[in-house]
């Protein structure tokens, strides 16, 4: 059954910049394990904070940090305006926040800061790949169809396992990358999972597009996730 949720905006700093997130969490006061869910390129849309409450009603403390928060919070459904605020945003400086977002996390009297996993989609799923190689705080990873890093030695830092989720259509994150993706985790013997999804295009888990998302691969990569998750962080 699921929980219900409560719903917050919170603040906390990175270096100078004051961020802003999204959280969802149980009613409970129990100790949870959490779940830090990165936005697209289009900024803190509703469809992630729907994501981030789905993920709380799950059991998990949920947060969806707004990466644009240095840029001022921006927000578009323009994906021309999305490319450019996606190139605007310093990788090092969307990790620095994505640091911070941890470190809130574990003030957090109801998170279990020995339990913390991290997703993302499109943009995000690059920083959900990138974030457990700087954090060994992050205990799992499900990054859906985000860029692997080129060259691949950050992944030697992975500090958990991953689940990879793609496309197989995808015009954006080549085959080639998610076969460089597979090599270099069998390279560097990191516990990971590919999972391709036939006939599906990028962003197909974006319910509110309808050019896009593909409701049976968006299924499955749900309870896959879910599971993921649950057999890492438990729930």
């Amino acid at each position: 059954m699921a929980e219900s949720i409560r719903e917050t905006l919170v603040q906390y700093p990175s270096n100078k910049v004051t961020m802003r997130a999204y959280v969802a969490a149980p009613q409970t006061k129990e100790r949870r394990p959490a779940i830090i869910v990165i936005q697209e390129w289009f900024g803190l849309s509703e469809h992630i904070k729907d994501i981030t409450n789905r993920y709380a009603a799950e059991g998990y403390v949920a947060i969806a940090p707004d990466l644009y928060s240095r840029l001022g919070n921006a927000l578009t459904t323009d994906s021309g305006e999305a490319v450019k605020l996606m190139n605007t945003l310093k990788q090092e400086d969307g990790l620095a926040d994505l640091n911070a977002t941890v470190a809130y996390l574990k003030t957090v009297p109801e998170v279990d800061a020995k339990r913390i996993g991290v997703t993302g989609f499109c943009m995000g799923g690059s920083y959900a790949l990138m974030l457990p190689c700087v954090n060994a705080d992050i205990k799992a990873a499900a990054p859906f169809y985000g860029q692997v890093p080129n060259p691949d030695t950050p992944l030697q830092k992975l500090a958990g396992p991953v689940l990879y989720i793609y496309g197989e259509d995808d015009g954006w994150i080549t085959k080639a990358d998610v076969q460089r993706l597979a090599a270099a985790l069998k390279k560097y013997n990191k516990p990971g999972e590919i999972k391709t999804y036939p006939g599906a295009p990028h962003a197909f888990f974006r319910d509110n597009d309808p050019s896009v998302y593909r409701p049976e691969a968006a299924k499955d990569a749900w309870a896959r996730t879910k599971a993921f998750f649950k057999q890492h962080l438990g729930s």
